[in-house]
């Protein structure tokens, strides 16, 4: 079982950091590197890192001091994940999935980088033959990774322009110190989504199958949308912990029943134990509670028996295990992410993406997929966060952060704009969603990992579920409309628009306005 620590803060190495004074945190963004191997303290390298976190609402391994990067790979395993360019490609934006990395040109590059980085090694080895370092390069974006444990060779690829960025791979900050073990009040973590059967009678309107509409798809518009469009005939992957093979309601037969009959899900797992060469497939299954909850907000089917129904009753379902809980931290969570993302963007019968995960570090891995999957036409959903009361300070966070996705964030019930008790905002946020009760703080509906009787869930992370269901509707009746169409539709309907706020974006989606006004213009 995962830890409080774990959903206390959705995206949570965020919370509290110790204190250190201005030359210790300088050493963090410092031009100069060492010329001495001296290893920094793991939990110096974190108060660095946090600090910085708190200054600068984003964090970057390339921008840090050659020490710091080499202390951290060798508190990990010695890793160091490379995202690579060519010399004709240096000063431009890439186009992932355009770049054919087995072309000689892209070939070249990484191999000249693995062979400089080898000479690099060997030279500081004291003594001994050379040897051949093992490597590892990605088949789709130009990234690889290989063992590094000279500070002299970290120092020398910082300035190496053929390199766009460079991580340790398997380094995490220890969460303990930093999160506190509590519950949160949002539901929106490991551990979670249990049947709740405290549901009062106001929280939900039954449909005529006998399935429980959560409360705020009245507030959503979604009950009204449900005259002109169920989601059919559109796909969405849920990049997320897996689905429970516990829910017979997710389960082919349950997904395809009552009003929700004629379509598919899948259930695929892409998160690796170990690495390497010795990593093992964890399967699709949900270890976690959270990937089930998402997906139920978005596509549990109209069949009645009490239990919840998702936004996309209609919709086809992708849910790919991608991690272990809800934060991509390690090397394995960050290569099960990316994968998905890829994987996703090559379905050519896959219109959206939603993820309820992130991390307050970004990651050049996940960020070079987002853009895959964006650049194949893919409209991605991404929570902006959701911590404790007292740690969402935090604005956005990656890669809800990033332009290529579409930030997500929750709000309470009310007339006025007043995010919900865990919920991040900041100006990287487009849209919200309604999710909380003023009164009571209730939150929604959804299916839980087992059993008829609904699950509460609440957070950022329902806000975003929530919306890529809405842009499922609307897809649905518009089948032939591209992605930017959809997202103008969504949001010249949001609550705020024309106007945009900087914590709220256009403010609360209206599924039922979006489906209504006729077509939009084909943009070219």
């Amino acid at each position: 079982m995962v830890k409080n620590y774990l959903w206390a803060f959705l995206f949570s190495t965020t919370l509290l950091w110790g204190c250190k004074d201005d030359d210790s945190y300088d050493v963090l963004l410092s031009d100069e590197s060492s010329s001495l191997e001296v290893l920094l303290p793991k939990n110096e390298i974190d108060e660095m890192i946090m600090q910085h976190v708190q200054d600068d609402q984003e964090f970057k391994w390339i921008e840090a001091d050659a020490q710091v990067i080499w202390s951290a790979l060798m508190h990990s395993d010695s890793i160091l994940s490379i995202g690579y360019q060519t010399e004709a490609s240096r000063g431009s934006q890439l186009r992932m999935g355009e770049i054919e990395v087995s072309s000689p040109e892209w070939t070249d590059a990484r191999n000249s980088l693995v062979s400089l980085i080898t000479d690099l090694e060997n030279n500081a080895r004291p003594s001994g033959a050379a040897r051949t370092l093992d490597s590892r390069a990605h088949e789709v974006i130009p990234v690889f990774e290989i063992k590094v444990s000279s500070l002299t060779t970290v120092s020398d690829l910082l300035q190496d322009n053929r390199v766009r960025y460079m991580e340790p791979y398997n380094y995490a900050i220890d969460l303990e110190r930093y999160v506190e073990e509590a519950s949160s009040s949002s539901g929106s973590g490991c551990g979670s989504n249990n049947s709740n059967f405290n549901i009062p009678n106001s929280d939900f309107t039954l449909t005529a199958t006998g399935a429980r509409s959560s409360w705020n798809h009245d507030q959503m518009g979604v009950r009204d949308a449900w005259a002109e469009s169920n989601g059919s005939g559109i796909t969405v992957g849920v990049i997320d912990t897996g689905l429970s093979p516990n829910q017979p309601k997710m389960s082919q037969q349950g997904f395809a029943s009552g009003n929700s009959n004629g379509r598919t899900v899948e259930r695929l797992g892409f998160h690796y134990s170990g690495s390497w060469w010795w990593k093992s497939n964890d399967g699709p299954d949900d270890d976690c509670g959270h990937g089930t909850a998402m997906a139920g907000v978005i596509a549990a089917p109209d069949a009645g028996d009490g239990a919840a129904v998702g936004v996309a009753y209609g919709a086809n379902l992708i849910s790919i295990r991608g991690l272990t809980n809800v934060l991509i931290n390690s090397g394995s969570e960050r290569d099960g992410v990316s994968d998905a993302l890829i994987y996703l963007g090559n379905r050519a019968d896959l219109n959206i993406i939603s993820m309820s995960i992130g991390n307050v570090f970004s990651s050049g891995k996940v960020a070079d997929a987002v853009r895959y999957a964006h650049n194949k036409g893919k409209l991605i959903f991404s929570a902006a966060g959701t911590s404790t009361s007292f740690t969402n300070w935090y604005g956005v966070i990656f890669p809800a952060s990033m332009d290529e996705t579409i930030a997500v964030t929750g709000v309470k019930e009310q007339a006025s704009y007043q995010r919900c008790n865990t919920c991040h905002s900041g100006n990287k946020v487009v849209f919200t969603a309604v999710m909380e009760r003023a009164g009571t703080d209730n939150t929604v509906l959804t299916t839980a990992d087992s059993g008829l009787q609904p699950a509460t869930v609440g957070g950022s992370s329902v806000a975003t579920a929530t919306a890529a269901g809405i842009a499922a509707l609307v897809w649905s009746k518009y089948p032939h409309w591209n992605r930017d169409q959809v997202l103008q539709r969504l949001t010249q309907t949001a609550d705020l628009y024309p106007n945009r706020n900087s914590q709220f974006g256009f403010g609360n989606l209206n599924a039922a306005a979006a489906l209504q006004g006729g077509a939009i213009a084909r943009e070219n």
